[in-house]
């Protein structure tokens, strides 16, 4: 089984050795240093998660990825995810040929339309066009990414008349759909012939089969072969188990009661992370731990591909660093070996 191995971050706002947040200046840095890093240890795809929020630096993962594409030669570089709902699928399609263009072809996209809604008032949107502002702008930048000249017309935006935008794509553009969970999400990424990614941020990773089915069976419908399939999840590699767990409870924790708060969920609950290292969506241990784990999900989905989100919270900047280390020399030739050898990684 062939299958690619990525690494994700939203940027987490991190602490300094004294546990002062870092301003979001050196946090930027920091996560080009960790896609470079990322490069050097065989990592195949490094992705920059969009968000506009204090929590998390990365509000514009164009400009990131064009400052590690300057440093790189080999990793891809992509999004994880892009929030297209609020974007104009213009200029995106405008920014990511660029990107393509000056990384010599590594660019690519995963859109959606985000669990965060922070965007939305911030760039004059309605929530009320959730759906409507999602569906018009996939169809634009699907044509735009297809097609050399795209007539439309909507209702979300001015409409464009046999209009070229430039610069064009020499060698096309990949481009995945994200999906949170809703079937409607599923089809819709088969519907536009387009690789579908699963952020699965918890429970056991098998309770997505249904949705792994439904993709296969949408496909079958409109005859044809079945795209990729990736899932996103996070986690942290460390020497041992328990120092990686350690590790990754102090920044989850900080980072869950947070959004917890937000959203009115309670705090986390004594042996709830355990729980999810143990038996969920949580991919936090030593090499080896990490390597079957990730291992059984792919074979249990059928993957394309594995990203890992190596950012925890408020977990430190070198701590991270030793992390996406292992990640590249250690857990993703293990993981490589099992599917090789079809070992039962649990």
């Amino acid at each position: 089984m062939t299958i690619e191995l990525g690494l994700d971050t939203f940027g987490d706002v991190t602490v300094d050795p004294s546990g002062n947040l870092l301003p979001h200046d050196q946090v930027l840095r920091n996560v080009v240093a960790e896609g470079v890093l990322a490069d050097s240890v065989g990592v195949d795809v490094f992705g920059l998660g969009e968000h506009h929020r204090d929590d998390f630096a990365i509000s514009a993962p164009e400009i990131l990825l064009a400052a590690i594409a300057g440093q790189t030669k080999r990793i891809r570089l992509g999004t994880a995810v892009t929030v297209l709902s609020t974007d104009d699928p213009v200029r995106l399609f405008e920014r990511f040929s660029t990107l393509d263009a000056i990384s010599n072809h590594r660019a690519e996209v995963i859109l959606g339309r985000g669990s965060f809604t922070e965007s939305y008032g911030l760039f004059g949107y309605d929530l009320n066009d959730y759906d409507l502002l999602f569906e018009e702008r996939l169809e634009i930048l699907s044509r735009l990414i297809r097609e050399k000249s795209v007539t439309w017309q909507g209702k979300t935006r001015a409409p464009l008349d046999n209009v070229t935008v430039y610069p064009p794509l020499s060698k096309g553009l990949t481009t995945w759909i994200g999906v949170g969970g809703s079937p409607e999400s599923v089809v819709r990424a088969v519907r536009y012939d387009m690789p579908m990614c699963l952020a699965i941020i918890g429970g056991d990773p098998r309770r997505f089969l249904p949705f792994v089915d439904l993709y296969k069976r949408a496909h079958a419908q409109v005859g044809r072969p079945v795209r990729p399939l990736a899932v996103h999840s996070p986690g942290h590699v460390a020497q041992t188990d328990a120092e990686a767990v350690a590790q990754a409870k102090a920044g989850y924790t900080v980072l869950r009661n947070r959004i917890g708060a937000e959203r009115g969920w309670g705090p986390v609950q004594p042996g709830e992370f355990e729980n999810e290292v143990a038996n969920g969506s949580m991919y936090v241990g030593s090499p080896e731990t990490v390597a079957r784990k990730i291992a059984a999900t792919v074979q249990a989905l059928g993957l394309a591909r594995f990203d890992m989100k190596y950012s925890q919270g408020t977990m430190p900047h070198d701590v991270m660093l030793r992390s996406i280390d292992l990640y590249g020399t250690k857990v993703m030739p293990m993981v490589r070996d099992l599917l090789a050898q079809e070992i039962s990684p649990v």
